[in-house]
């Protein structure tokens, strides 16, 4: 799923628990050109705030305009737990409501969610599950079932079947400053971070909200975590007695980054200290990354958790960094052009 869609769920989840009323939007249907895949959801409180989206705008200022305080639908109240919605069934509608080529988008709108059900699936989902969400269309009710596949949304005249999850999660083995500022970027990208640091001066002044914390010995750390295709490790203790241990858990693992920081030295270091203490080789350290990161000439902590950070998006997103952008070859060809 999207790390949008798990950041719609999260924001339902807070706003019911905070008593707020909130509208689930899920596109269930597109026909022509549509601005958002099925399955795309949006979250909508009732005074008009909302996260996610499910067109360009129109479409979500539409159901802001109907469903929320400023104008109260009769949905929220003593209306049906849901509703079936089609835009631009017509090429006025369509043009009205920016879909191009007179695309038309079905939604579900469900008015009764609850809390409890909500904090249960973002709870599993970030833990790494892959979970089926079925929901009646009669009354609203929902219930959660594991999956063993991902599959496609189906929506028929009685029941909504999502197959949801699992989020993208990230471990960060020691808490320093560098920690903290990927922390931030990670759970602002959507990820569900944990951080790992056995050493209780260290993990005692983390001040990043969100985060989840463990005071595991980093490889234990690794194991409990369970490292699916949707995960990231990253080693920033700088110390191999921490460090080096939760790689080699990493690596046997399907996380689909695991990197180490530290300067090229430091690297060749480590990977001559796993090979010759751990029978690792070559071939079975080639997933290992380091030193991480994309080359920008980054020098404090912000700026290296930039470069580290865009480098996860882009393995996150299929996309190849170039050798030359890289920290390693980036570096050599700077000191280069400037001997």
């Amino acid at each position: 799923m999207d790390n949008i869609d798990l950041m719609v769920l999260r924001a339902a989840r807070d706003w019911r628990a905070q008593g707020h009323r909130v509208l689930l939007a899920t596109v269930v249907g597109t026909w022509g050109s549509s601005p958002r895949p099925v399955g795309a959801m949006m979250a909508l409180r009732g005074d008009g705030r909302a996260v996610g989206s499910v067109s360009g705008g129109c479409i979500e200022d539409d159901l802001i305009r109907r469903y929320t305080s400023a104008s109260p639908h009769a949905s929220w109240t003593d209306g049906p737990a849901t509703e079936r919605v089609r835009y631009g069934v017509s090429a006025d509608e369509a043009h009205r409501f920016g879909l191009p080529c007179g695309g038309t988008l079905e939604l579900i709108l469900e008015f009764t969610l609850c809390a409890a059900g909500l904090d249960e699936l973002v709870g599993r989902l970030d833990s790494g599950e892959l979970v089926q969400r079925k929901v009646r269309l009669t009354d609203g009710v929902a219930t959660l079932h594991h999956a063993a596949l991902p599959d496609a949304l189906r929506c028929d005249a009685t029941s909504l079947v999502n197959t949801l999850g699992p989020g993208y999660r990230m471990l960060l083995i020691g808490a320093g400053a560098l920690a903290e500022y990927v922390a931030t970027m990670a759970l602002f990208n959507g990820f569900a971070v944990t951080v790992c640091d056995p050493r209780a001066e260290s993990l005692g002044t983390w001040s990043v909200a969100g985060a989840n914390r463990s005071e595991l010995m980093p490889d234990d750390a690794v194991a409990a975590f369970r490292p699916d295709a949707r995960c990231c490790v990253l080693a920033l203790s700088h110390d191999p007695k921490l460090d080096d241990l939760a790689l080699l858990e990493a690596l046997r693992s399907p996380a689909f980054y695991v990197g180490a920081i530290g300067s090229r030295r430091n690297n060749r270091l480590r990977r001559e200290r796993l090979m010759t203490h751990f029978g690792e080789t070559e071939a079975s350290l080639a997933a290992l990354r380091g030193p991480i990161g994309i080359y920008i000439g980054s020098k404090t902590p912000a700026e290296i958790a930039v470069s580290v950070m865009a480098e996860i998006l882009a393995v996150k997103n299929g996309v190849s960094v170039p050798a030359d952008a890289q920290v390693a070859a980036g570096k050599q060809l700077h000191e280069r052009a400037v001997a």
